[in-house]
């Protein structure tokens, strides 16, 4: 990848994705987002659980790529009631597309918050439209010719994962 390391490093890409992420959930869901750790992307998993659920968003411009939040289904319901001020049961009544259309903003968001702070350091791009996928088993494969960056995250006791695909254009 030939980005201009004296601007934009390894240490940066991490720092940035940290902020966006905490942002988001400090302001808008009032919870906290711990750091865990990044992976190997050779080693890097979608959190096992029972029902998974995964959004993107995409930035296109001087920097190409998309990021993935992966997380369980339960994980979602939580980050859901937060956003939207609902009690569990109340969530349920307005079925899955609630929290479809919550993880969709929390990911915008998020990933709206990496890409501005690449924009400031000269990388302007804009964001593609949020896409959820639901399953079980899911994976998230590499995307050709792109770097990946792939971060752990904790929120409410289960972890999240930050997977990143970037490149220059």
């Amino acid at each position: 990848m030939s980005f201009d390391k004296t601007r934009i490093t390894d240490d940066t890409i991490q720092d940035c994705l940290v902020k966006g992420m905490s942002s988001v959930f400090q302001v808008m869901l009032r919870l906290d987002l711990k750091f865990v750790r990044r992976e190997s992307p050779e080693s890097a998993t979608v959190p096992e659980s029972d029902s998974q659920i995964i959004g993107n968003v995409g930035f296109g411009g001087k920097i190409n790529g998309i990021v993935y939040l992966a997380m369980s289904e339960d994980l979602a319901r939580t980050l859901a009631c937060h956003m939207l001020g609902l009690q569990p049961q109340e969530l349920a009544e307005h079925g899955s597309d609630a929290v479809t259309d919550a993880l969709g903003e929390i990911t915008n968001m998020a990933v709206g918050g990496f890409k501005n702070t690449i924009a400031d350091m000269g990388y302007p791009c804009k964001l593609t439209v949020p896409t959820i996928v639901r399953g079980q088993n899911l994976t998230i494969s590499s995307i050709k010719g792109a770097t990946r960056y792939v971060y752990t995250f904790e929120c409410a006791g289960a972890p999240i994962t930050a997977d990143l695909h970037m490149q220059e254009e």
